[in-house]
């Protein structure tokens, strides 16, 4: 039994990209679709789309996107917030992931937002990972 399907769902996606795997699968959830439409939006992901895997489960197949000499759009992917230690943020306390070249996911009340969707929207919320 898994205590924290997100923190799963970046170590798949991690352990891909440093494979060089070309797409990745996993279990389906509401907050793991939302998480990977982001990433997708973003441009980190080239698409997600769904599945029924064995046993009639449905599950989540993540296209990874590369650039030239095969070097991953996804250069680094943290846990923020975890079971163990909630992450909340303000939106004046949302801060640039490197420098503005990396994103933060947010759960807001108004969705799972990106760091730039939650400050133009005037949200903040729980700061679930941050991408670069």
């Amino acid at each position: 039994m898994l205590t924290d399907p997100i923190s799963d769902m970046l170590t798949r996606v991690r352990n891909a990209v440093m494979a060089r795997h070309e797409r990745v699968v996993m279990p389906a959830s509401k907050l793991k679709r939302a998480v990977a439409e982001i990433l997708v939006s973003e441009g980190y992901v080239s698409s997600v789309g769904g599945d029924v895997g064995e046993e009639g489960r449905e599950t989540i197949v993540m296209v990874l996107k590369y650039g030239r000499d095969r070097q991953p759009a996804i250069e680094g992917i943290r846990r923020v917030s975890r079971p163990g230690r909630r992450v909340y943020v303000g939106v004046d306390k949302i801060t640039k992931v490197r420098s503005g070249l990396g994103i933060s996911v947010l759960s807001t009340s108004r969705g799972v937002l990106s760091d730039r969707q939650a400050r133009s929207l005037g949200v903040g919320g729980e700061l679930l990972c941050e991408v670069w």
